[in-house]
């Protein structure tokens, strides 16, 4: 019998890059990479998953947050507002209006970016993660993606109702560090939730670091006080706290002035050390995905 020739033909993958091997009754060898390029049909197919997931019950993961940050700005403004205080030479409700923006933003990019994983493993679902081809780098893309976008939501929707507050001036000095700030701190709790997911086996260790990591880093940051009336050893303390340079970045970004400092020199210093923080953490979660730390057994 004649040798039946192979044929050999290419299939487009989702990227775009081309995969060829024959078709004749050959397939790629297991564990060989058919995708060997950025699958960006994949990346946003599982960017959009996560969206909708959380878009779904918006009224739980967007506006309640919302709602709740709001009544943290009634409540303190009530309580520590009266007489017309002043702080960094603005109305108390215009000072604490920023910080609780960033907080509401930080807190549900974390809890978007560790629900995902977290669920997957605990419902035997994890598999739906890793079986599509998609890289590491692309999961955590699209999972920070996610996170990030529910983060900007909220914040839009506490930017809205602060504005109808009275009393509260929320005009944009410098709008680069408002952006900035605000999606450094959403990546920077975002990637701490990846991490999260992957360590976490239970709700009740996912509920452990938001109570006493997350809760404290942002109610310590200076939100609801400037950090210039603390004693200089718990000065000391909120310098070491990531999340004081973003409230403080964010505030500055809003008033012109902030507890590092009033000009663009001086917040620049905690915007590179954001920007580098996030590029470390982002490598350690990308190399903890790719060795499948708690994911593969």
């Amino acid at each position: 019998m004649a040798d039946q020739p192979i044929l050999e033909t290419s299939l487009p993958s989702a990227g775009g890059v081309m995969s060829s091997y024959a078709t004749v009754g050959q397939f790629p060898p297991p564990g060989a990479p058919v995708f060997r390029g950025f699958n960006r049909l994949g990346l946003w197919t599982l960017y959009m998953k996560e969206v909708r997931r959380f878009f779904k019950v918006q009224t739980q993961t967007i506006w309640a947050p919302a709602v709740t940050t709001l009544l943290y700005l009634v409540i303190f403004t009530l309580a520590l507002g009266g007489g017309g205080r002043m702080v960094l030479g603005v109305p108390f409700a215009s000072f604490v209006a920023p910080g609780l923006i960033a907080m509401g933003m930080v807190n549900n990019a974390f809890a978007n970016a560790s629900f995902g994983l977290l669920v997957g493993k605990m419902q035997g679902t994890i598999i739906d993660y890793l079986m599509p081809p998609v890289s590491e780098a692309e999961l955590l893309i699209a999972l920070v993606g996610a996170a990030v976008s529910r983060a900007i939501l909220v914040g839009l929707a506490l930017y809205a109702s602060m504005w109808l507050w009275p009393g509260v001036d929320l005009t944009m000095h410098h709008p680069w560090a408002v952006v900035w700030f605000g999606l450094m701190g959403s990546v920077l709790f975002s990637l701490i939730g990846v991490l999260t997911s992957l360590w976490a086996d239970k709700f009740d260790q996912n509920a452990a670091v938001t109570n006493f990591v997350i809760t404290p880093m942002a109610m310590l940051s200076g939100t609801f006080y400037s950090v210039t009336r603390l004693a200089p050893a718990f000065r000391a303390i909120s310098a070491c706290n990531p999340v004081f340079y973003i409230m403080s970045g964010f505030r500055y970004g809003f008033l012109g002035q902030s507890d590092i400092g009033s000009t663009n020199a001086a917040v620049m210093g905690g915007a590179i050390g954001l920007g580098v923080l996030n590029a470390v953490l982002a490598a350690i979660t990308y190399a903890l995905l790719r060795s499948g730390w708690k994911l593969r057994t």
